[in-house]
């Protein structure tokens, strides 16, 4: 049982977490591309929706992410089971 566990570590360690943290930084980015958009495009309607819609939808990841965290933080609480 203990090699199963192992391997699950690993999974976690090397697989899942670096792709959750490239998620996290994708979502970011995507955010600051909104803003960078909605400055450049000051003076252009449609150019600041599209960086309004960006900025929302960067956002909208983090919120998400952030609360898969604390989901997996309270089951891992509860249940016994490491967290990252």
């Amino acid at each position: 049982m203990s090699s199963v566990t192992e391997l699950i570590g690993r999974i976690e360690f090397y697989i899942i977490n670096p792709l959750i943290g490239v998620l996290f930084a994708a979502a970011l980015l995507l955010f600051f591309w909104g803003g960078a958009q909605f400055i450049m495009n000051a003076g252009n309607e449609e150019g600041r929706s599209v960086g309004k819609k960006h900025m929302i939808w960067g956002i909208i990841g983090l919120l998400i992410m952030i609360g898969v965290y604390g989901i997996l933080g309270i089951l891992g609480g509860t249940f016994g089971f490491s967290t990252p």
